[in-house]
């Protein structure tokens, strides 16, 4: 039971590692000419590939499940148009103008948005006298500010007395605030797309599987359609190296897995749980960018990299206490409801009639 507790956790924790190696990966491919609009129809369309034939033998007893009504058909669409056509397609642009440190910290803005979103569609509630929406509030602050300084405030060479550019793209890039534009239009239509899960999830309450797989091949549709009236250009669709064949196979696995697990765990624990643990793609970003590309770590980016970790954990406390509440009202209800159908179903074991004396009329013996 105590595990059951934590699998949200882990398979988000899981995921953030995922998106981190996408993080990397991508930005490495689309530094070696790789089109970033190209880059999103392969990895969708290699997510669907991946996962459709699971899909389909896990429920090939139940294959009306798997069809689609209008309106969940239009629903899934509008959720794969922004989650990934859109969101994909500004993520990847805004990789390419700005730089990954950039990518991963504006995306540290989704856990703001979402949750303002879904304070405004009262899907989260926030009372200034509770300890834990407080713990909700000020952690989102915390993760936010955190983030920020990691991506934009440098400081220092950690161990080292040299001071260097105080700023992240001081150094007069003519694309830096377009792509920081593209990254926060990103993180708006994240924040969007974790929103309309919890409707869409609804289409399919227990195929997350199958789910997944439908959003995929819509958005590689949709994503392969807008590249051939923006790029018209097929040569930008022949891959120049093995690098970035092997890019798209991670991406398209690694989106794959995410996608599931990120849907599994909005239908479990909400969408503003689900955000909040985006902060650590930027962690992460951080240490495997030191480790495996060796680039240099500065003060700023530790001291921010705790105050993510802080934030998040701040955070966690809040939605682990709104959880362990709705779970306690929800068993509350049910015992109640148990109580009252045992009262209203029982019958007495002996039934007192007014109208018959309490003692028996004596017999005459004559």
């Amino acid at each position: 039971m105590g595990l059951e507790n934590y699998k949200p956790t882990i398979v988000m924790v899981a995921c953030q590692f995922m998106y981190a190696g996408v993080n990397l990966s991508g930005r490495a491919a689309l530094l070696q000419g790789m089109s970033s609009r190209v880059f999103v129809v392969y990895r969708q369309s290699l997510a669907f590939l991946l996962i459709a034939p699971l899909a389909f033998f896990l429920r090939r007893g139940k294959l009306r499940e798997c069809y689609l009504g209008w309106r969940s058909f239009w629903l899934i669409f509008l959720l794969s148009f922004i989650g990934v056509t859109l969101n994909q397609n500004m993520y990847y642009e805004g990789l390419f103008l700005a730089n990954s440190t950039a990518a991963s910290a504006l995306g540290n803005l989704i856990p703001a948005i979402t949750f303002v979103m879904a304070y405004t569609l009262g899907l989260e509630r926030v009372k200034l006298r509770s300890l834990r929406s407080m713990a909700k509030v000020i952690g989102t602050v915390v993760c936010v500010s955190g983030a920020a300084g990691m991506a934009f405030f440098k400081g220092p060479k950690l161990l080292n007395v040299e001071f260097m550019s105080m700023f992240v793209g001081s150094n007069g890039h003519d694309t830096w605030l377009l792509g920081c534009l593209f990254l926060f239009g990103n993180a708006f239509c994240w924040a969007l797309w974790l929103i309309l899960q919890v409707h869409v999830s609804a289409c399919y309450p227990d195929d997350h599987l199958c789910l997944t797989a439908w959003i995929c091949l819509m958005s590689a549709v949709q994503s392969g359609i807008f590249t051939f009236i923006v790029e018209p250009n097929t040569k930008s669709w022949i891959l120049d190296s093995p690098f970035q064949i092997l890019c798209c196979v991670y991406v398209g696995l690694a989106s794959a897995v995410t996608f599931f697990g990120q849907t599994w765990s909005i239908a479990v624990r909400g969408p503003v749980f689900c955000a909040m643990f985006n902060p650590l793609n930027t962690v992460i970003v951080t240490v495997f960018a030191w480790v495996f590309l060796h680039e240099v770590l500065y003060i700023g980016s530790m001291i921010g990299s705790l105050a993510v970790i802080i934030g998040l954990y701040v955070v966690l406390w809040g939605k682990a206490k709104d959880h362990q509440i709705k779970k306690e009202e929800t068993v509350g209800r049910t015992q109640n409801r148990n109580d009252e159908t045992t009262l209203s179903t029982r019958v007495p074991e002996h039934k007192i009639d007014l109208e018959e004396p309490l003692l028996p009329e004596k017999q005459d013996i004559n």
